[in-house]
């Protein structure tokens, strides 16, 4: 159980990092300042998608099919191993 559990975080955190790589491309192709943003300063991702959902909605939404991977497989730990 818990090698199914660190396999569903593991698929959860790479869903997680393919889409936010794709997201930062979408915000460095906006324009540099919005992607150095991104970058540097805390909320300016989430400023960007609100602002710009026409760009941002499809890998922002694909990003969150990560969320209950990660919740899953971070249910099936034991209580001392909680990532």
């Amino acid at each position: 159980m818990e090698t199914f559990g660190t396999i569903l975080i593991a698929i959860g955190l790479i869903i997680a990092l393919v889409y936010g790589i794709i997201l930062l491309i979408k915000v460095f192709q906006t324009h540099i300042l919005w992607g150095l943003g991104s970058l540097f300063v805390p909320f300016v991702s989430l400023v960007f998608v609100i602002m710009h959902w026409d760009v941002a909605k499809k890998p922002f939404l694909m990003g969150l099919i990560s969320i209950p991977f990660y919740i899953s497989g971070t249910v099936m730990l034991p209580s001392g191993m909680a990532i």
